[in-house]
């Protein structure tokens, strides 16, 4: 066995950072940036109205109750007229006409007087009015020229918001990762709207990879069940490295067990082996190996847990580096439930998180930690990590936590009576 750390040191050896492309904004959501993005113009473009009113000159400062004469109404998306030196009817959003540099809110004002058409024709100011009342400026939102998102900024739809508003149509974007996926098992069943034969359960190592994967933005190939055939599982992964499989994930058949073919299959497909078995729990038996020199295969235990962390600390790392990231801030909260762990192995914990009296975060670690139980993988807040020499792990100790899904922020449920 190797530890963990060694492990993952090998694995991101081999992942070198994906090809950039380019792609419109909307098709970029989830992608990574492989460039900054810079603004080609000011946001807002022009100074303009922050609400609706009049527009008026107010170089010098205007006193409450001083009257002006309104001569024209501009509406967002007019073109801007001269000014007269009059106020201006103005709607928000509209450009300020020329030499106008304030406005006041129609409410603000009483109206005096009426046009034969109808129109405001004068107006009394219920406020002091200065330069700059409620006018958003050129460049006050974006200057043109700023950088606004970095190379290594993950897409989301603030930034598509953004983009959009400066009229980016396109921006460099790594190249998404492809991954294909292999479950393996005769007792698995694939389609869950078949019954259940006496030996079988239903598989959920597949579906779930598959829906982390998309949560990360990831582009799946396949994902394939097989039955305990060393020669089936040859031929998926050959079918995914042909497919362009960036990366291949495998469940089960991985440990030291008669059954247990991934090794030898993957040995016989001239793999190099990177690692197998790592000093962890759950999760011992994973496996690393690379196809050539563009595809890895991840092949980890068939037990869920071991599937979970197999991807939140292997995979998700390796998705990192691939997009050009660098390694996830560490997070700590303070332990309520005393744990000793066995000597030389990282623990990956399930736990849940609150929010203590004493202003800080607290890990409860669930009770039920069996890598076969599912329940309570959907009821936790986050894993707690402990490593090789962490000893008597006692209550009000600090250890490190990592969020349940990468990408998705801690959350913190309402439960538990941390002091």
């Amino acid at each position: 066995m190797i530890s963990y750390d060694q492990a993952l040191e090998r694995l991101l050896a081999r992942a070198r950072r994906l090809p950039a492309e380019s792609r419109t904004p909307v098709d970029a959501l989830g992608c990574v940036l492989a460039r900054d993005v810079v603004s080609p113009i000011d946001l807002p473009s022009f100074n303009h109205a922050a609400m609706d009113g009049y527009a008026l000159r107010a170089r010098e400062p205007l006193a409450a109750g001083s009257e002006h004469a309104v001569v024209g109404s501009q509406a967002a998306g007019d073109a801007a007229p001269a000014s007269s030196g009059n106020a201006c009817e103005i709607m928000t959003g509209a450009r300020l006409p020329a030499d106008l540099d304030a406005v006041v809110a129609v409410e603000r004002t009483q109206l005096l007087a009426r046009g034969d058409d109808g129109m405001p024709a004068r107006i009394r100011l219920l406020d002091a009015l200065a330069v700059g009342d409620n006018v958003r400026y050129a460049g006050s939102d974006v200057a043109r020229g700023a950088v606004v998102a970095v190379a290594g900024t993950r897409i989301d739809p603030a930034h598509v918001m953004l983009l959009a508003a400066l009229g980016v149509t396109s921006v460099e974007v790594v190249r998404r990762p492809r991954v294909a996926i292999i479950g393996t098992g005769k007792e698995l069943l694939a389609d869950p709207t078949r019954p259940l034969a006496d030996e079988q359960i239903h598989s959920s190592n597949g579906p779930y990879l598959m829906a982390a994967l998309a949560a990360s933005s990831v582009q799946v190939l396949s994902c394939e069940t097989l039955d305990d055939t060393a020669s089936h599982y040859r031929d998926a992964v050959l079918r995914a490295r042909d497919a362009g499989a960036d990366l291949i994930v495998s469940t089960g058949a991985v440990s030291m067990g008669r059954h247990d073919f991934v090794p030898d299959a993957l040995q016989a497909l001239g793999a190099e082996l990177l690692f197998h078995q790592v000093a962890m729990r759950p999760g011992k038996p994973v496996l690393a190996a690379m196809l050539g020199d563009d595809t890895l295969v991840l092949a980890l235990p068939g037990t869920p847990m071991a599937v979970a962390v197999g991807f939140r600390f292997f995979v998700a790392p390796v998705l990192r580096a691939w997009a050009g990231q660098g390694s996830e801030v560490v997070l700590h909260a303070v332990l309520d439930t005393p744990q000793q762990p066995k000597p030389g192995l990282r623990h990956f914990l399930r736990a849940r998180l609150s929010q203590g009296r004493d202003g800080r975060l607290h890990a409860s670690l669930l009770k039920l930690q069996q890598p076969f139980r599912i329940q309570p993988f959907a009821e936790a807040d986050a894993w707690v990590v402990l490593g090789e020499g962490a000893g008597d792990c006692l209550p009000g100790m600090l250890v490190e936590i990592v969020s349940l899904h990468p990408g998705v922020p801690l959350r913190i449920g309402t439960s538990g009576d941390s002091n």
